[in-house]
């Protein structure tokens, strides 16, 4: 057996490398006109990427642009390939990783009904203080709280609601923003 480490190596000793997927969010800027969502998710999809989260809206109505935040996931390479053909759509003016590019703060607003009675009303009653989550409806056999924080803040009350007759949920989706005094 050679010690050169240039020599070619056995296919019997290949091991095949996991590369690690990584989540990101994604902050795109892109004209307020009929189609741009369309055509940003016909990327997503014709390419067979994932879209964890997508939230839209309008940011700047005099210069009709809007704000597409997406969390998407895969290796480093492929988020890189996700942000050159986003760069190339003609509707976008500009891609920022907030993961990587400027770091940014996320948040996700959720509403839970939440079904039971007896202790574990009280108990839900309970939790939903704890993690700072507001009743906005209640019947005398359930509730509806309204939740607001980082999308783990709210899978964690969803889990901690599931025993105590966790009914439904409605996410919005992450919206995010760069940390700092600058405009994206």
């Amino acid at each position: 057996m050679t010690t050169d480490p240039n020599a070619p190596k056995s296919a019997y000793f290949l091991v095949e490398e996991k590369t690690p997927v990584i989540t990101t969010t994604l902050a795109v800027i892109v004209d307020n006109e009929p189609g741009v969502l369309a055509r940003v998710v016909g990327l997503f999809s014709g390419r067979g990427y994932n879209i964890e989260s997508l939230t839209v809206a309008e940011t700047d109505h005099q210069k009709h642009t809007s704000r597409i935040t997406i969390v998407t996931s895969g290796t480093k390479e492929i988020i890189t390939q996700i942000k050159a053909q986003l760069g190339r759509l003609v509707p976008v003016h500009r891609v920022v990783d907030l993961n990587i590019d400027k770091p940014g703060i996320e948040r996700e607003m959720a509403l839970v009904k939440v079904s039971g009675e007896g202790d574990k009303r009280v108990e839900a009653l309970r939790l939903s203080d704890a993690f700072r989550a507001r009743v906005i409806d209640t019947t005398h056999t359930s509730f509806v709280f309204e939740l607001t924080g980082a999308p783990s803040k709210i899978d964690a009350f969803v889990d901690l609601m599931k025993p105590l007759g966790l009914v439904e949920v409605s996410r919005t989706g992450v919206v995010a923003i760069a940390r700092g005094a600058e405009a994206m």
